[in-house]
């Protein structure tokens, strides 16, 4: 974008400059040479003696010298109007154009994007981990009760697409290092669990069935594990804080933290990426999450 603005102001510049030589060079009286020249001129010949002549005639010559000085004044004016809206035009086309770039991507480079993202991270994650063993169900007794919905939720690591899966697991391996014992909450959900989660009166989530990552196992709720109980509540001062880790791992891992959003969701992590695209890359691959 610095290289764009730059440009234009190069361009800008090379207008004025043109613009000038133009009306210098090209437009007589344009910059007000000629007018100086011709009252000059006329005052001169006025001063030298010639021939009386009838008052008509004198007031002939006045008002044509008038009417000359008053037409290169309103060309000199076109001149700088003409200038000036051409300039105006060329910045107005500049500025459509970069909106236009910015507010338009096309779902090919987007595809190809996510495509290099994926690589990265396989390259990156070298080291394939095993998912931890699941809890005991005594360990989710106290979060089923704060949110019944829990009880349906899928924690089946299998159904997450694998890069991703990796992905989450060193995340979670570096939550560990930093004093978190993290846990898969929920993975793949179906669009009738999503349905059902966004019609609770205490919401849930906002997307509907189809429209979260987590029907296409690009998503995933991490909780916390704190003396063999899983913790989940906003208000507990080292949940909140195990959050706030959580989302810098996130970041830096390359994913969508869902703490940052207006609707909060603070153990939520994702695959950045169109929705569209995921769709296609998971029917290519011939895997179904649901």
């Amino acid at each position: 974008m610095a290289q764009l603005w730059i440009l234009l102001t190069v361009l800008v510049g090379l207008f004025a400059i043109l613009t000038w030589l133009g009306l210098r060079f090209f437009v007589p009286g344009a910059l007000g040479q000629g007018i100086g020249t011709l009252a000059l001129g006329d005052k001169v010949a006025d001063e030298a003696p010639c021939a009386p002549v009838a008052p008509w005639y004198r007031r002939s010559r006045i008002l044509a010298r008038r009417a000359r000085v008053r037409a290169r004044r309103l060309s000199r004016r076109r001149d700088w109007l003409l200038a000036s809206g051409s300039l105006l035009l060329i910045l107005t086309v500049v500025a459509v154009l970069l909106r236009m770039n910015a507010a338009y991507r096309a779902p090919t480079f987007q595809g190809g994007e996510y495509q290099e993202s994926r690589r990265i991270q396989q390259v990156l994650v070298e080291d394939k981990l095993v998912p931890p063993p699941p809890l005991p169900p005594s360990a989710f007794a106290d979060v089923i009760a704060e949110r019944p919905s829990l009880a349906g939720a899928d924690r089946n690591w299998n159904k997450l697409e694998p890069s991703f899966s990796q992905v989450v697991l060193h995340l979670m391996q570096r939550m560990n290092t930093r004093g978190y014992q993290t846990m898969l909450l929920e993975g793949c959900r179906s669009p009738e669990r999503q349905d059902r989660l966004a019609s609770q009166s205490t919401t849930v989530t906002k997307a509907k069935g189809g429209q979260s990552r987590h029907q296409y196992g690009f998503a995933a709720d991490i909780a916390f594990v704190r003396n063999g109980k899983v913790v989940i509540s906003e208000r507990d001062p080292w949940a909140m804080s195990g959050y706030q880790a959580l989302g810098e791992e996130a970041r830096a891992a390359g994913l969508t933290w869902g703490g940052v959003w207006s609707f909060k969701d603070y153990g939520h992590i994702e695959q950045p990426g169109s929705l569209k695209v995921l769709e296609q890359m998971i029917q290519q691959e011939g895997r179904h999450c649901i």
